[in-house]
């Protein structure tokens, strides 16, 4: 990291480091056509044409990265646009790529192992406990820690789907809704100032009303199921208890929570300048110690536990190839965006502000939440961030209900789709190998629609 922080420094000529940021008054919404292609690309291809958008992916994202940063550099100059890429990939991809990567790495290392029958008392504490986690070590990490325990305590059940179905929900999605290390839109609030605590205490009651009321929901709906099943065929392996292995990382896990709250309340006011973008120091070395921390995972993990987990570094590559796409393009939408009424964004504005320029809280609501759940959370979350100011201290304080409509819509809704977060193809992927037959893309729309919309609508009723 350092490595490359100076190597870029020795490019900061002051020609460079003329802008990180863009004038969104004079950006037409052409420019958001690059970003716009990568989130159908992450749509589409998976359904339509999945074996090539498994090999291809990256080329994909790169192609639509090309279209943009060569136009761009055309019409703004090199100086602009090595600006507005430094800003990208340092300022938001790097700090959001690392705590995912710390955080995979390590969960990956703790195995959980043994037998367990999949009674509906079962399931539901399952569940609980991994709605739990995923504030803690991040929805990818709580869903891949308990995905494969769960499906294997119901491996002899006819009736299955709908317990990985709810697992997406709460583990995947609405569980990481607590802190900042939950979910990655409010991770990247936090890196935009947003009070690691104030996620905490904004998002305590709508996350524990959806997941009191989801929880009962699929204690009546498995508890129906199993009765209907009767007598279940003979187990092939003997009941056993649950045993973890790869405990050395549950401290490091407490150290990556350590890493984040440092940054966020050391500020020793320094900061390096590289191309016109600030890296204060705190972040650095917030940066430094998650990959110190991964490391020393990698290092004192035994194999074998890794084996158990399947664990490879084949969703942590998807991220990083798509997300590194992602920041890069979407600059020119919050560009747009960060101008209000002076940018071609101005009849979104409108939508989601009164007549006297207030914000609508439920439209911020509804609005975050269904793009999230059909484009990508964290771009979505960033896109209504810096629609309703972008200022995180007017954010948390008199416009504190809009910050919470934002983030409910993010971390609720993507639960809505498969691609609304990154855990939950990872989720349907793992089910699919393990013989379930997981529903469709528009199956499991009928599902989340059923189910989650009708409590979404109360929610936002209730709050906003």
């Amino acid at each position: 990291m350092n490595r490359l922080l100076s190597s870029l420094a020795l490019l900061a000529t002051p020609a460079l480091a003329q802008a990180a940021t863009l004038d969104g008054a004079s950006l037409s919404l052409g420019w958001g056509l690059p970003f716009a292609g990568i989130l159908l690309s992450i749509a589409l291809f998976p359904m339509f044409a999945p074996g090539f958008w498994h090999h291809h992916f990256g080329k994909i994202t790169a192609l639509w990265s090309a279209l943009f940063l060569i136009p761009f550099a055309f019409s703004f100059g090199a100086g602009t646009t090595a600006a507005l890429v430094v800003h990208a990939l340092l300022a938001e991809f790097v700090p959001f790529v690392v705590l995912l990567f710390a955080l995979y790495t390590v969960s990956g290392g703790i195995l959980v192992w043994g037998n367990l029958r999949g009674s509906p008392a079962l399931n539901t504490g399952l569940l609980a406990l991994g709605t739990l986690l995923a504030s803690i070590m991040g929805t990818t990490g709580a869903a891949m820690l308990l995905i494969r325990p769960i499906i294997k305590a119901n491996d002899n059940r006819r009736h299955n789907v709908h317990v990985v179905v709810f697992f997406i929900f709460l583990v995947a999605n609405i569980g990481g809704g607590l802190t900042p290390l939950g979910d990655p839109p409010l991770f990247l609030g936090f890196l935009k100032g947003v009070d690691f605590f104030w996620t905490l205490k904004a998002m305590a009651l709508p996350v524990l009303l959806l997941v009191l009321v989801l929880l009962a929901l699929f204690y009546a709906l498995d508890s129906y199921l199993f009765r209907q099943e009767g007598i279940r065929p003979r187990d092939k392996t003997a009941a056993s208890g649950l045993k973890l292995y790869g405990l050395r990382n549950v401290p490091l896990l407490l150290a990556i929570i350590g890493a984040v709250l440092l940054s966020g309340f050391w500020q020793p006011g320094i900061s390096f300048d590289i191309l016109g973008t600030p890296l204060a120091l705190q972040n650095l070395l917030r940066d430094a110690l998650l990959l110190a921390i991964a490391a020393v995972s990698l290092k004192i993990t035994p194999r074998q536990v890794r084996a158990g987990n399947e664990f490879n570094w084949a969703p942590m590559l998807e991220v990083g190839k798509l997300f590194a796409g992602i920041f890069v393009t979407i600059a020119p939408v919050i560009a747009i965006l960060q101008v209000g009424m002076a940018g071609q964004l101005a009849p979104l504005v409108r939508l989601v502000s009164g007549s006297d320029g207030a914000p609508v809280n439920g439209m911020y609501f509804w609005m975050t939440g269904l793009l999230s759940a059909f484009l990508d959370n964290a771009p979505t979350y960033l896109v209504f961030f810096n629609l309703a100011s972008g200022d995180a201290a007017q954010l948390m304080g008199p416009q504190a209900q809009t910050l919470l409509a934002i983030s409910m819509g993010a971390v609720f809704m993507g639960a809505l789709s498969y691609i609304g977060n990154a855990p939950n193809f990872m989720v349907k992927a793992i089910a699919e190998q393990r013989g379930i037959a997981m529903p469709s893309f528009f199956g499991y729309l009928l599902w989340s629609a059923a189910i989650l919309l009708p409590l979404f609508l109360l929610l936002g009723w209730l709050l906003f």
